[in-house]
């Protein structure tokens, strides 16, 4: 039997198991995770810190899920090495022994081994954030179920927080944070919020909305002395108070055990079109694997990885590739609707490209679109819904948008993407995460998934970033008024 190791149990690990064994129920799986949970969604994180969502419902899998599928699951383990000629990885014991006897690793054989470690925050080098190789009192990272237990524990109403980090995750924290009654203010070194995903434009009308939420922003800003219980001194010398500081500056591949093993690193786990590294029984996906078409940090090139990966495991398509991802990224915060997707940063002037830009900073409204040959190239849609829902359907399908540029702009225009769920091709993708299409939906009604669990549970729509929920409400609305169940 053929035996499939995967190490990391986070979400693109979670994901690959769940695909390897949709294609092959005999193929040996054991998945061996660091955190001592059953995988979760790292997406929703920020609406726990905003105490929207308890952390159980953020769980990818029940408790019995590994039992159920014939799965070895390894919770709270670390895996220590790799041992390449053996095929084998090294597993440290789940505890310290009682006893001063040492206990041995665990060798666990493996005929192909899958890299899901993930990544690991960066913490800015700013004098006493850190103490004793960990983040001193007071500085909690954002990043996993336990940093928002930390958060939480810690948060209080009326209490000055600083938030390190203006990025998506970032401004997601600082926004939950802001619910919870906290006085955030949001340092960040670059002169507009999310500059990988938002022109300057658009950050600065994101930060006015933010500011009417109570956020309070330092741009073009670093840390440079944190001051236990007081707050942080900038770089300019101003201080900023602070009894809580949340560290979203980035984060880092977590290659440590590939280098350990002697596999090919660079910013992360070098991989190939097949998703394997320099050793071609060992493969990387997700945050630590490095790829030219993948964006770190989302949700959906881990999965699109993890599909490709269980074709090529399994044999259900030996020649699957991974070719990359087009990314739509979504801000997830509570009262902000925001879109950015493909090519941003194209100035109104480029000659290559048809630039539209509409703001409205008063109304927290800013939509830029980038065109090329009569197609969506990139877009940013802030406070404009309709709009986004639109260009996202026509970036996702190639397809010429509506000649009527500042309706399309303004949410105005009704092609067959936007008018009704009826009107949708069986081609367009609702759950952009899971790749989910309407079509996959209505197969799904019409063999008894009538409900939203239902539907998630046979199809994943709605449950990577959750931003599809009212688009899969609205066809499961249509399907029960439309078509008999039997259809």
């Amino acid at each position: 039997m053929r035996r499939v190791v995967i190490v990391g149990y986070g979400m693109a690990g979670a994901r690959l198991a769940d695909e390897i064994r949709r294609r092959d129920q005999d193929i040996s799986i054991t998945v061996v995770g660091a955190e001592p949970h059953a995988a979760y969604n790292r997406v929703l994180l920020s609406t726990v810190v905003a105490g929207a969502m308890t952390p159980e419902s953020t769980r990818l899998h029940d408790d019995g899920w590994a039992e159920a599928h014939g799965i070895d699951l390894r919770l709270g383990r670390e895996v220590v090495g790799i041992d390449r000629a053996a095929r084998t990885v090294l597993v440290a014991p789940a505890a310290e022994p009682a006893s001063s006897e040492a206990v041995a690793h665990e060798a666990i054989p493996y005929d192909a081994l899958v890299l899901a470690t993930g990544s690991v925050p960066w913490v800015p080098p700013a004098e006493g954030l850190t103490e004793d190789g960990g983040l001193a009192a007071g500085v909690v990272a954002f990043r996993t179920l336990d940093d928002c237990a930390r958060i939480e524990a810690g948060a209080r109403k009326g209490m000055p927080v600083v938030v390190l980090g203006g990025g998506l995750l970032g401004i997601e924290a600082a926004r939950g944070l802001a619910g919870r009654g906290c006085l955030v203010t949001v340092v960040h070194p670059v002169g507009h919020l999310m500059e990988r995903q938002l022109d300057p434009g658009a950050g600065s009308v994101l930060a006015r909305t933010l500011g009417r939420l109570g956020i309070e922003f330092r741009l073009n800003a670093l840390a440079a002395k944190y001051l236990p219980g007081d707050g942080l001194v900038l770089d300019d010398g101003s201080h900023v108070p602070a009894e809580l500081v949340v560290v979203s500056a980035g984060v880092r591949a977590e290659t440590s055990l590939a280098v350990r093993a002697g596999l090919a690193v660079d910013r992360g786990i070098v991989v190939d079109d097949a998703l394997r590294t320099s050793d071609p029984r060992i493969h990387a996906i997700g945050d630590c694997a490095q790829h030219p078409g993948t964006v770190s940090g989302l949700v959906q090139p881990a999965w699109d990885q993890a599909a490709v990966l269980a074709d090529r495991l399994t044999g259900a398509d030996p020649a699957a590739r991974y070719r990359g991802t087009s990314v739509v990224t979504r801000l997830k915060a509570r009262d902000v609707d925001l879109a950015a997707l493909g090519d941003v940063h194209t100035d109104v002037d480029c000659p290559d490209s048809e630039v539209l830009c509409f703001q409205e900073p008063s109304r927290g409204r800013y939509a830029k679109l980038v065109l090329r040959d009569d197609r969506v190239a990139g877009a940013i849609v802030l406070g404009a819904p309709d709009a986004a829902a639109t260009i996202t359907q026509l970036y996702d399908r190639g397809i010429p948008a509506p000649t009527d540029r500042l309706a399309l702009l303004l949410g105005r225009a009704l092609p067959a993407e936007a008018a009704s769920p009826a009107d949708l091709p069986s081609s367009a993708v609702i759950c952009r995460c899971n790749t989910v299409s309407k079509a996959q939906i209505v197969s799904a009604w019409r063999v008894g998934a009538q409900s939203l669990p239902q539907l998630a549970e046979a199809t994943r729509a709605t449950t990577g970033c959750g931003g599809c929920k009212d688009a899969v409400c609205g066809l499961l609305d249509w399907l029960g008024a439309s078509q008999p169940a039997s259809a």
